[in-house]
């Protein structure tokens, strides 16, 4: 047999190869550089993957620390929903109705501060919140504390229930907290209520403060040792402390009534709301982590609305609107006949407020030089159209200094 027999003839490919740098048998080899490459892939992948899993815990731990800070208001949905039969019925799709309550509560370290603990409280500030389908405008309406109102009997936090009475707003938050006012703003205005929002003195101030202040204008400087303001006239940025003490003065400020309070609060509203929706906080995780952690904090809402997608689904619509279109304005009111520090309802401008609010119809707000709805004689004459009410009010497109 030739020597030859078992080799493959040429061109085949068992044909061997010369061995030499590059062929992959050596390990200075094309193999030790691939070997090398993997390693160094797989260890990159690895890193990446490790990265993205922390990233992923850290934004978990975020979202269940702010998701942990909104308080379910159980009790109040409990009792809204013992006189689910006796509420309006919403009117319109989409359209949304938040009642904002701002507490006169002293209990904690920090609220203590501004007065002793009697063990109740009272509702400093009322809001109705009218958001329009679609997210066209926002409509913010502030009811006075001192309008004298029909009370329906509701339970107070010690079981018991309190007899209907015709007494101050503010008295219904007293009684029987969020859920008694809630029913008693819906009976005052036969709109349905769809979520509430309590905050006390100290989550105004942390939210404020979380901004990084808000810029107000002052006709005049501030002196005031009751509210712990001590300001300049002019353009002045308020922090918390100073910005609760603007909202909440009334005896040293304005006319000392409480409609001044109420517009100065607007204002302070309108502004920071222009802050917030600011791209200096919306596109800046840094800035925004503090106003989620502080908003979240300071909350109390309904068990629908206590939790981030919840609050995400009320406001995502809101970055639309023009800051022209989130209006403020204050119910139609007059003296009270039986106490003139007292307000009662001014009709048929509340009325009109109120149907437009219930069928989501546009309210317009303009400046005292125009004819208001807050006027007795609110009707044209019968051959003429009837033009489109304004309400005295502002906007948050509007300088405080103008």
């Amino acid at each position: 047999m030739s020597d030859s027999a078992g080799i493959p003839p040429e061109g085949q490919g068992g044909a061997e190869r010369p061995l030499g740098p590059g062929s992959g048998a050596s390990p200075s080899g094309r193999g030790a550089v691939r070997r090398r490459r993997r390693r160094w892939v797989w260890g990159v992948s690895l890193g990446v993957s490790l990265a993205l899993v922390g990233a992923a815990a850290a934004g978990w731990a975020v979202y269940m620390k702010l998701e942990g800070n909104i308080t379910p208001d159980e009790a109040a949905a409990a009792e809204l929903a013992r006189f689910e039969e006796d509420r309006p019925t919403a009117l319109v799709k989409d359209a949304l109705n938040v009642l904002l309550i701002g507490s006169d509560s002293r209990a904690g370290a920090e609220n203590r501060r501004y007065g002793r603990d009697p063990g109740t409280e009272r509702s400093d500030t009322v809001i109705l919140l009218h958001l329009s389908a679609g997210r066209r405008s926002a409509t913010a309406v502030s009811i006075p504390r001192d309008l004298m109102v029909d009370v329906p009997g509701c339970r107070r936090p010690d079981g018991s229930r309190s007899a209907p009475m015709f007494a101050q707003f503010n008295a219904a938050f007293e009684v029987g907290g969020s859920a008694c006012t809630v029913r008693t703003v819906e009976k005052l205005t036969d709109i349905r209520v769809d979520h509430h929002v309590v905050v006390d003195f100290e989550g105004f101030k942390d939210m404020v403060d979380a901004v990084n202040g808000v810029e107000v204008c002052l006709s005049e400087p501030i002196d005031d040792e009751d509210a712990h303001l001590h300001l300049p006239a002019g353009r002045v940025t308020l922090d918390g402390e100073q910005a609760l003490g603007y909202v909440r003065a009334r005896k040293s400020l304005g006319d000392g009534s409480d409609t001044g309070r109420i517009e100065r609060q607007q204002r302070f509203l309108g502004a920071l709301v222009t802050k917030v929706r600011s791209n200096e906080i919306l596109l800046n995780p840094v800035k925004l982590y503090p106003v989620l952690d502080a908003a979240t904090s300071s909350l109390t809402t309904d068990p629908e609305l206590a939790s981030l997608r919840g609050l995400y689904e009320l406001v995502r619509g809101l970055r639309d609107i023009p800051a022209e279109g989130v209006q403020f304005l204050t119910v139609p009111r007059e003296s009270y006949a039986g106490d003139v520090n007292r307000d009662q309802l001014a009709q048929p401008a509340a009325g009109e407020l109120f149907e437009r609010l219930r069928k989501d119809e546009a309210v317009r707000v303009g400046t005292d030089g125009e004819r208001m709805a807050t006027e007795k004689e609110t009707t044209a004459p019968a051959d003429s159209a009837s033009p489109e009410p304004t309400f005295s009010g502002n906007t948050a497109a509007q300088d405080t200094c103008a």
